[in-house]
C-alpha cells in the first residue's frame, strides 16, 4: 500500500501501533509516538491545504467561463468534490491500494473503507484516507474546466462518479499501490504529474472531443474567442491553487517525523514555488513575443499551473535552479498547446489540457534526468530494485493514456447515447445558469 511502499521508499517512520507499548516507557517508544503524531499532522494539514485547491479550481473556472455559466460552474465544483468523497470511500480507496491485484494492473477491492482496516501504520489511518481523497477530487476538477459551458450537470456528475471510483484509483494503484508500473518498470511519480494530472487531462480531452465545442466557437474556419467573465476571480483561483500545491507536493513526502523528512518537505516547498515562478515568467515572455507585446493574463495563470504540474512528478530531487527551468518549460508548453488545440477544434474552456495533460507528460519524463546514473531502460540492481529510466517513465505515460482514454470514452459515449450530455441549443445559448441552476451569478449585469 502507499503508506507502506511509498512511505518506506521516502524514509517514512513506519512503526506498528502494537509496538508502541506503554506510552513513554522508553525513549524509543516516545520517538515512535512523536513520529506517529508528526506524520499524521502532515497528512491532515496537507489534506486541508489540498482541499482548498477545490476552491481554487472553482474560482479559476468561474472566472474563465462567461457570466451566463458562472453559477453552473460553481455548483459543479462543489458537487464534484462531494461525489469524489463518497465514491472514494465506497470503492476508490480500496481500488487505489488493493490487497490483491490482477497481474498488478487491476485491484480487487473490498467495498466501503473503514479506518480499522489499516491500523498497522506509522500514522492515523483516516489521515491518509483524507489526504488521498482530496487528490482524486483534483482529477475531477480538471475535467470540469475543460468541458464547461456545454455539459449538463447530472451526466457530468455520473462521469465524475466513474472517474473517482474506478478510473483514477486504478491508475494510482499502478505505482502508489505497488502495482505493475512500480514493481515491473520502476515508474516514478512522486505526487501525480501522470497519476493525477494526466489522468484528469486524458479524461478531459476525450470528453471535449466526444461532447464537441461550444456553439459558435468554430465557425466557417474561424476561431471565435469567448472571454471569461471575471479575470480577477481567475487570478484569485490561480493563487489558491498555487498555495494548495504546497500541500499537494509537500505532504506527498508522507512523513515528517525525522530530520531528513522535514528537511525534504521544506525543499519540496522551495522547488514547487520555483517551478510556478518559472512557468509564469516563461508564459508571459512568450505571449509578449507572439502577440506583439501583449501579455495574455490567462496564459500567465495557466503558466503557473503548468509549472506546478511539471514539478509534481519529482519535486525533491532537482535543485532550485533545475526546478525553475522545469517549470519554465511547462509555461512554454501551455502557450504553444492552446492554439494547437484550436487548430483541431478541441474546445478547452480553461486551458486544462495544456496545463495538466501536456505538462503532466513533460514533468513525468523529466524525472529520469533528476536522478544520477540514469539508465535508458528499466533495470534491477543487486537488491532487485528497479531504477528510474526514460523507458519506464514512457511506459507509465502510455499506459495512463491508453487506459484512461478508453475508459473515459466508454463512459462519455454511454452517457451521450442514453441520457445525453449536452443541453438543447436554446439552453446552451441562453446559458447553463438558467437551464441547470435557475440562478444567475450576476443578475444585475444581465
Amino acid at each position: 500500500m502507499k503508506y507502506l511502499l511509498k512511505g518506506a521508499m521516502r524514509g517514512a517512520a513506519i512503526v506498528p501501533l502494537a509496538a508502541l507499548g506503554a506510552l513513554g516507557a522508553t525513549a524509543q517508544d516516545a520517538s515512535a509516538v512523536g513520529a506517529y503524531v508528526d506524520n499524521s499532522y502532515l497528512f491532515l494539514i496537507g489534506g486541508l491545504i489540498v482541499m482548498f485547491m477545490a476552491a481554487g479550481f472553482c474560482m479559476l473556472e468561474a472566472g474563465l467561463v462567461r457570466k451566463k455559466n458562472a453559477s453552473m460552474q460553481s455548483m459543479k465544483n462543489v458537487a464534484l468534490f462531494s461525489v469524489a468523497g463518497i465514491m472514494f470511500w465506497l470503492v476508490g480507496y480500496n481500488m487505489a491500494y488493493p490487497g490483491d491485484t490482477i497481474a498488478g494492473w487491476v485491484g480487487l477491492p473490498s467495498f466501503i473503507w473503514a479506518p480499522e482496516e489499516s491500523l498497522d501504520t506509522g500514522y492515523a489511518a483516516s489521515s491518509d484516507w483524507f489526504f488521498q481523497m482530496v487528490f482524486v477530487a483534483t482529477a475531477a476538477s480538471i475535467v470540469s474546466g475543460t468541458v464547461a459551458e456545454r455539459v449538463k450537470l447530472w451526466p457530468f456528475l455520473i462521469f465524475t462518479a466513474f472517474l473517482t471510483a474506478f478510473i483514477y484509483p486504478i491508475v494510482a494503484s499502478w505505482e502508489w499501490g505497488g502495482g505493475a508500473l512500480d514493481a515491473q518498470f520502476g515508474f516514478s511519480d512522486f505526487a501525480g504529474s501522470t497519476l493525477v494530472h494526466s489522468t484528469g487531462g486524458w479524461a478531459a480531452l476525450v470528453g471535449a472531443i466526444i461532447i464537441g465545442p461550444r456553439i459558435g466557437k468554430y465557425v466557417n474556419g474561424q476561431i471565435h474567442p469567448m472571454p471569461g467573465s471575471n479575470i480577477p476571480l481567475a487570478a484569485l483561483g490561480t493563487f489558491i491553487l498555487w498555495f494548495g500545491w504546497f500541500g499537494f507536493n509537500g505532504a506527498s513526502q508522507l512523513a515528517a517525523g525525522t530530520f531528513d523528512d522535514i528537511n525534504a518537505v521544506a525543499n519540496i516547498f522551495a522547488n514547487t514555488n520555483m517551478a510556478a515562478c518559472g512557468g509564469v515568467i516563461a508564459a508571459m515572455v512568450l505571449t509578449a513575443v507572439l502577440y506583439k507585446g501583449k501579455v495574455d493574463a490567462t496564459m500567465a495563470f495557466n503558466g503557473a499551473i503548468g509549472g506546478l504540474v511539471s514539478i509534481t512528478a519529482e519535486p525533491l530531487a532537482p535543485s532550485m535552479g533545475a526546478s525553475l527551468l522545469i517549470g519554465a518549460v511547462g509555461g512554454v508548453l501551455v502557450v504553444l498547446t492552446v492554439p494547437l488545440l484550436d487548430k483541431f477544434k478541441i474546445d478547452d474552456v480553461v486551458g486544462a489540457i495544456p496545463a495538466h495533460l501536456v505538462c503532466g507528460i513533460w514533468g513525468t519524463m523529466i524525472v529520469a534526468a533528476s536522478y544520477g546514473n540514469v539508465v535508458m531502460i528499466p533495470a534491477a540492481d543487486a537488491d532487485g530494485a528497479i531504477g528510474v529510466s526514460y523507458v519506464g517513465q514512457l511506459i507509465g505515460v502510455i499506459a495512463c493514456a491508453v487506459f484512461v482514454s478508453i475508459a473515459s470514452a466508454i463512459v462519455w459515449l454511454a452517457l451521450k447515447f442514453t441520457v445525453g450530455v449536452r443541453p438543447s441549443e436554446e439552453e446552451e445559448i441562453a446559458g447553463m445558469d438558467k437551464s441547470e441552476v435557475g440562478l444567475e451569478a450576476y443578475p444585475e449585469f444581465g
